[in-house]
């Protein structure tokens, strides 16, 4: 575990010392020898925690999501090579410092035991998201996204904390292996119901459930490219691994605490995806689009059983690195024509043939075509859910119908039709680009290979 937590601490001041020439492929370089150190977790072993420490260990839930956010840094600081070309030197520096201080939070919250620890890393990653969003957005409106953001997840925390130090005063332990071997102790009295409401709601807002999920499309639009990529792929995997850990941890759920969250988590998805296809906004787009696809993660894994686990887990990491390769993919246009409207950026194939290429990889598996592991996650999702109940693959059925259309609507607004006319000079796509959406796809059609690794 430290050996991956040191060296990304020791980033901060390789990022903060690094001369100006070598400032990008120091931090980069660095990451990436992190990203491949960290992928010794998804060793099968026959223990349930692998490096396990007083606080911290690896499990099955836990290790893809860790390997997905050790990999995901290297490529923000990537990303974000290019918007930030004209600033001065301590300016780029404090921009690489926030990444890289989000990371370790986020490596602690995945791999946690000890729930104390869980709430305040999860609360820390807070932070140097809103300081991305709103020093380094691009519009005014970048300060009301990251007053909806903070306080959306401010409130939804705060009775997540006074369940946690209730669960404290009932078992005396908040160890995640010591809780798993007391009696499940959520019966059926007032106050255990409105707790275990409170773990899941706090949970539920952060992997955006339709209705808490206004934050999201703001927070997107106005965070700059590493922002929004952080935002898609890796917070809102922390609200899906949350509802993972909490089922299985309080017992069985009642009855009554499923229904309105799985109903609303299905028709989220159909809802979010027929928003999608009356969208001007490219970024608010592809927001919308990952909150239809975290709505199948939810109804997956409120009904608790093998085959939804394993679709929710292979679902939450297609969809991390997906909708990330589209963020860049949305703005490497931005950098060009410097507008996210769909209707000023289209007909870009002719000129950027090779960037058409990437985007019609990204939105194939963004629609969950074959061999893509989005498909086998959203089968698998789809089967455990007409297992439960076969009234759900109406409102699934309906959901991908829709899926695909409106990332066809997407790639045939970007890339075919007449060019605008304000459009004359655009700049040539560059290797750095291309090397980006490489090291988003390359490890989506590897894993098709070997999906054990992430189920």
């Amino acid at each position: 575990m430290l050996k991956i937590i040191l060296p990304t601490i020791m980033l901060l001041p390789t990022a903060l010392l690094s001369p100006q020439k070598f400032l990008w492929t120091n931090t980069t370089t660095h990451s990436l020898l992190i990203a491949t150190l960290s992928l010794q977790w998804t060793t099968p072993t026959y223990h349930p925690h692998k490096s396990l420490t007083q606080w911290t260990g690896i499990d099955q839930i836990s290790s893809p999501l860790l390997v997905l956010s050790c990999w995901l840094l290297p490529l923000m600081i990537m990303a974000s090579q290019n918007h930030l070309q004209h600033e001065p030197l301590t300016r780029k520096r404090t921009f690489i410092t926030t990444l890289i201080m989000i990371q370790p939070f986020i490596i602690l919250a995945f791999s946690t035991t000890e729930l104390m620890l869980f709430y305040i890393s999860f609360e820390a990653t807070l932070i140097p998201t809103l300081i991305l969003i709103t020093r380094w957005g691009n519009q005014p409106e970048r300060l009301s996204a990251g007053i909806y953001l903070l306080f959306y997840t401010l409130i939804s925390f705060l009775p997540l904390l006074v369940t946690i130090l209730h669960l404290h005063t009932q078992i005396g332990t908040l160890q995640l292996t010591m809780l798993e071997l007391t009696h499940p102790t959520l019966t059926n009295s007032w106050s255990n119901f409105l707790s275990g409401l409170a773990l899941l709601t706090a949970f539920m807002v952060k992997a955006p459930l339709y209705g808490f999920h206004l934050w999201l499309p703001k927070a997107h639009v106005e965070a700059p490219i590493a922002g929004s990529m952080l935002l898609a792929a890796l917070l809102l995997k922390l609200g899906g691994y949350g509802i993972m850990r909490i089922t299985l941890l309080t017992g069985p759920l009642p009855n009554h605490l499923h229904y309105p969250f799985l109903t609303l988590a299905l028709w989220g998805a159909l809802m979010t995806s027929s928003i999608c296809l009356r969208q001007t906004d490219l970024k608010a787009l592809i927001a919308y689009s990952s909150v239809s696809h975290m709505g199948l993660v939810i109804a997956a894994s409120t009904i608790q059983t093998h085959w939804s686990f394993s679709g929710a887990m292979i679902l939450m990491i297609s969809h991390g690195l997906t909708s990330s390769m589209l963020f860049c993919l949305a703005n490497t246009n931005y950098e060009r024509t410097h507008s996210r409207i769909l209707l000023l950026t289209r007909g870009l194939q002719p000129l950027l043939p090779l960037m058409a290429t990437w985007w019609l990889l990204a939105n194939l598996t963004n629609m969950a075509l074959p061999p893509t592991t989005n498909l086998m996650a959203e089968l698998t999702i789809m089967v455990a859910l007409f297992n439960w109940s076969s009234f759900t693959i109406i409102l699934t059925g309906i959901a991908t119908l829709l899926t695909a259309s409106y990332t066809l609507f997407m790639l045939l607004m970007t890339q075919r039709g007449t060019l605008p006319t304000h459009i004359t000079s655009i700049q040539n796509s560059n290797t750095r680009e291309h090397l980006l959406m490489a090291l988003h796809i390359i490890p989506m059609l590897l894993l098709i290979l070997k999906p054990e690794l992430i189920s």
